[in-house]
């Protein structure tokens, strides 16, 4: 058997109970080194076998999965945050099936989520944005042409993106070009929920320079939008004048 687990955001604590009981119990592990906390490793039994898939190939990454499985052994797979963004999980996974080994995915806590617990902030504020892109800047791996930067930003919702730290002009002047002004908020967020986790709030105008100025170049977060600034509109749902099948509301 073969266990994806979301590692969480940093923090070890950060791991879902399930995740944990699946590392304590495994046989294997695989974890992504470049990303996972490697205090979590602490968890593993003495007679584990642990792989850093950082130094690995989808192929490699699979005939450890298949050795196990032969001897009858557990596996889990290690990724950050949630396995379900950015883990390349699905190319795993259609190769498990292929070759008969079953698996069981376990969420965690994806780095976006540890961002917004780091400022303070809610994406989802009514009056300014009730929807959240998350995204990244094509790069080195094409995003598709509908997904770009700009035509996401035309929106103007609140903005997490990904692995974009290092090519804030490029993201600065997609960003305009899809109708942010140079006032809208932003924020880095390095390392959310490590022990060395940084956050700095500056605006799409000073992007560029507020990365450069605090040495920050990859392992990142940077959010945009409205949602980071001051004014919002009460949620209805809590206001005394407003009815719900919980309570009657008093509006005269």
């Amino acid at each position: 058997m073969v266990y994806f687990v979301g590692a969480g955001s940093g923090a070890t604590d950060l791991i879902t109970i399930r995740g944990l009981k699946c590392l304590k119990q495994a046989d294997v592990i695989i974890y992504a080194g470049s990303l996972v906390n490697p205090a979590l490793l602490e968890y593993a039994r003495d007679d584990c076998s642990i792989y850093n898939s950082a130094e690995m190939t989808l192929e490699q990454v699979l005939q450890a999965m298949q050795e196990a499985e032969a001897a009858g052994l557990t596996t889990v797979r290690l990724h950050s945050g949630d396995p379900c963004l950015y883990g390349a999980i699905r190319e795993q996974m259609d190769l498990l099936d292929e070759n008969g080994i079953s698996y069981e995915v376990v969420p965690g806590v994806s780095s976006f989520c540890g961002a917004a617990a780091a400022l303070r902030a809610e994406y989802t504020l009514p009056g300014v944005s009730q929807s959240v892109v998350i995204t990244r800047m094509a790069g080195r791996t094409p995003v598709p042409k509908r997904e770009s930067i700009r035509s996401f930003a035309e929106h103007g919702c609140t903005m997490v993106i990904f692995l974009s730290a290092g090519m804030t002009g490029d993201l600065q002047s997609e960003l305009l070009a899809g109708g942010f002004a140079p006032e809208t908020p932003a924020a880095i967020v390095y390392k959310a929920t490590w022990p060395d986790e940084k956050t700095v709030r500056c605006t799409v105008g000073t992007l560029p320079q507020a990365v450069e100025q605090n040495e920050i170049d990859r392992t990142a977060l940077i959010l945009v939008g409205k949602f980071l600034g001051y004014q919002y509109d009460r949620s209805r749902l809590y206001d005394p004048s407003f009815s719900t099948s919980f309570r009657r509301g008093n509006k005269p």
